[in-house]
């Protein structure tokens, strides 16, 4: 038996679609398919993710807040919490990644290892726009950590694929 995965969506999807290509003014079609997707429980985001947002002072900030706000869910229970010390520890002993970059990781506001956390308690996919990088030194990127805790991930538009979501 097979279940259907629930894609966890990154602060940068959002972002990046509300300011480029899925402009609100351009391509509503696509927020109301994200909101469509998440009531038929197939998608989601976390509340440090939804933090990130609120810091802009714009149509997104709105959309999030008014449209969205029931699918930002928390990340505090015990199993994501777990998780997310063992992301932490990861990549605060990894001597792969400078100093700076763990300083930025372990950052209260940084939505990126809990986003992860969230995966890994979850079975969640994790959807970011972020890209693997082997050789990364001076950031702790989603997919870095997303392989080393075996998380499957996905940009945008491979989820807009496997969802079989067509903005026509």
């Amino acid at each position: 038996m097979s279940t259907v995965p629930v894609y966890v969506l990154d602060s940068d999807v959002f972002m990046t679609a509300a300011r480029s290509y899925y402009a609100f003014d351009l391509v509503p079609k696509f927020w109301d398919a994200l909101v469509q997707e998440a009531r038929n429980g197939r998608l989601l985001s976390i509340d440090r993710v939804k933090h990130e947002i609120d810091r802009g002072k714009d149509k997104l900030k709105d959309w999030a807040n008014n449209d969205f706000h029931t699918w930002f869910v928390s990340t505090s229970s015990p199993a994501i919490l777990d998780a997310y010390r063992r992301i932490m520890q990861w990549g605060l002993n990894h001597n792969q990644f400078t100093g700076g970059a763990k300083h930025e990781f372990a950052k209260a506001d940084n939505a990126d290892p809990w986003l992860v956390a969230y995966a890994v308690a979850e079975r969640c996919v994790v959807v970011t726009n972020e890209k693997f990088d082997a050789k990364i030194r001076r950031s702790i990127k989603i997919p870095n950590v997303c392989q080393a805790f075996n998380v499957q991930y996905v940009d945008l538009f491979e989820m807009l694929r496997r969802l079989g979501l067509r903005l026509s």
